[in-house]
């Protein structure tokens, strides 16, 4: 089992399906069951060991740095992208001197679920394989999936390497928006804006982007009518 201590957190983003929510708070701030999207996931970090958490700031970057003073543990690095927007992959480039050298988890601020018998942040961290892995993906049923419309983002096989949905095709697994990453898929990343799947695909060339089926129940929650049905499964499996 990989030990892992640091995390990255993208809340950069400007939640544009979110409106009108996010037209006065970033996205990670809209409450789910009375909490705060972005407490969701600094809680499952935290559960699953992780010391400390880098977070990136954008929309509303006030109103999130405000809320994240007054969280004692794990501790918090914001890591400021005020002056403009860096994608996923360019945020977390930018993050890497706080995360260090050894792999750390990769969570979106908006991802949320409903664990089944195993925690699956302890689940990925079990399962990395730094030897054979740059990466190691959560991955949610695209057809189960709550909130969830689209075809599908990956194909799995049965050693658990991943490849790309095809052109025009339907994809059983969809990326569930956590992930342990080794620094190395990163050595010769641009500088400035980019997205993470550009790494992903490279990852996938060399045969070291993996997947690991998520337990339990994965919520999209990416629009406010979204929210009503996430909560509605929340308190389902509290009954």
């Amino acid at each position: 089992m990989t030990s892992i201590r640091s995390a990255m957190v993208l809340a950069a983003g400007l939640g544009t399906r979110m409106k009108p929510l996010t037209l006065t708070m970033p996205k990670p701030m809209v409450p789910v069951c009375g909490q705060p999207l972005i407490d969701h996931v600094l809680d499952r970090l935290e559960d699953a060991g992780a010391e400390t958490v880098v977070v990136n700031l954008h929309h509303h970057a006030d109103v999130l740095e405000a809320h994240l003073a007054g969280r004692k543990h794990p501790r918090i690095i914001l890591s400021d992208e005020r002056d403009g927007l860096l994608d996923s992959g360019g945020g977390i480039r930018k993050a890497l001197p706080h995360l260090g050298e050894l792999p750390f988890f990769v969570m979106n601020a908006d991802t949320i679920w409903i664990e089944g018998m195993r925690p699956n942040l302890r689940g990925l961290a079990q399962a990395f394989d730094g030897d054979r892995m740059d990466g190691l993906l959560l991955l949610a049923a695209s057809t189960t999936s709550v909130g969830y419309d689209g075809r599908g983002d990956f194909l799995l096989d049965p050693e658990g390497r991943l490849a790309r949905r095809p052109e025009r095709g339907v994809a059983p697994f969809v990326y569930a928006g956590a992930a342990v990453l080794h620094p190395r898929l990163f050595r010769d990343a641009p500088e400035g804006a980019f997205s993470l799947n550009r790494l992903f695909n490279t990852a996938i060339g060399d045969g070291r982007l993996f997947g690991l089926r998520l337990e339990g129940l994965w919520m999209h929650v990416g629009t406010p009518e979204a929210i009503a049905e996430a909560e509605t499964c929340y308190a389902t499996s509290a009954a």
